[in-house]
């Protein structure tokens, strides 16, 4: 297709890379790294670290469920990138002949016969026939145009931030749930990771108010020093839990992408991912729209139809999955346990709810 592309964003499209890790990370599965490499962008991340592993165990149950790359044939199950990374990966690999790179914020959006014309803060004026909005969960552009959205508040809080271990997490992703929260951590070295602890409010109020030595004595806990004692590295940083659906994903002559259109719990790690999806069908279809224009409202439903039911499924889960693994009464933390344990020694079962997260991915 010869398109003429324009990318409006207010941040610096060049971030700066630091020594050491930031602390927001993505976990991306085998699929969207060979996306990612199809696109000549993967080599381009200077740092991603593989895991082999990742292990679930529950607090309240004698439940525990272990993935491992080499039971999918494969060598590994994904990698932990550091967000900064990607993006940096993606506007090095942009061909800046054939695409405009704007550093500006979104004003307003004014429908017209062929598209829609973009006002920006500096005071420029686009007109467009596809105005893609992949302005993340709060999404101005779906605000603009009045697409209505579903949300459903989990009354928690995500806690970000680095730690150090004082044992090797060995290539593993860890996954611990408890009472009231459910505790992630995202191997960047062999003793450095990423957390993502997600507390219910009264327990993520509490630990904002703690100094680091309390709270790594509490995150240490919460991980049954599994690692030896954890260390933070960074600076804590929390925000809010809930997901969002929009009503629409299309409109003629706009498209909603990734966060704009979905985002879910974190608890899973699958956020960017469905976003990678969306790119992918996205430009399936626009590269198979025939002599439809590239804002026919036919072409961007066919994308909508195509990745609604897989984002809508993955976000339930993810509502539901936070449900079971805070009821507690004893029946129920028995049948829990009974069934983690019945998965982990099930290989078919086992197996297929691994390549569900895995997505579409070629064996070795």
């Amino acid at each position: 297709m010869n398109l003429s592309i324009a990318i409006i964003d207010p941040s610096d499209f060049k971030p700066s890379i630091s020594k050491s890790f930031h602390n927001r990370v993505s976990a991306i599965t085998p699929a969207s790294k060979e996306f990612l490499e199809s696109i000549n962008v993967w080599n381009e991340i200077k740092r991603k670290n593989g895991f082999v592993a990742t292990k679930v165990w529950d607090q309240n149950s004698h439940g525990h469920l272990n993935f491992h790359a080499k039971d999918e044939g494969i060598k590994y199950l994904g990698y932990i990138v550091e967000n900064d990374l990607i993006q940096a990966a993606l506007y090095s690999a942009i061909d800046q002949s054939k695409v405009t790179l704007i550093q500006a914020s979104l004003e307003e959006l004014t429908s017209t016969d062929l598209g829609y014309r973009v006002g920006l803060d500096n005071d420029q004026l686009l007109s467009c026939k596809l105005l893609i909005g992949a302005d993340g969960p709060l999404s101005k552009v779906r605000r603009l145009v009045n697409i209505e959205v579903n949300e459903h508040n989990y009354y928690q809080r995500a806690i970000i931030a680095n730690v150090l271990s004082e044992k090797p997490l060995n290539q593993t992703i860890y996954q611990r749930f408890l009472s009231d929260s459910i505790l992630a951590i995202l191997p960047l070295s062999n003793y450095e990771a990423s957390i993502v602890w997600s507390c219910q409010n009264p327990l993520a109020n509490k630990l904002e108010n703690l100094d680091n030595d309390e709270f790594n004595k509490h995150l240490s806990d919460a991980s049954e020093y599994q690692f030896g004692s954890l260390e933070l590295k960074s600076l804590r940083q929390f925000f809010p839990l809930v997901s969002r659906s929009a009503k629409d994903y299309v409109l003629d002559g706009l498209a909603l992408i990734g966060d704009a259109a979905h985002n879910i719990h974190p608890l899973a790690g699958q956020g960017v991912n469905l976003g990678f999806s969306d790119v992918m069908e996205l430009s399936k279809q626009l590269q198979n729209k025939d002599s439809k224009s590239v804002g026919d409202f036919l072409v961007l439903r066919k994308y909508a139809r195509a990745r609604r039911l897989d984002n809508e499924v993955m976000s339930k889960t993810m509502t539901g999955l936070d449900w079971i693994y805070k009821e507690n009464n004893e029946p129920f933390r028995w049948l829990r346990g009974y069934g983690m344990n019945f998965i982990d020694e099930t290989p078919m079962l086992k197996s297929f709810f691994q390549r569900q997260a895995l997505g579409k991915v070629k064996k070795n």
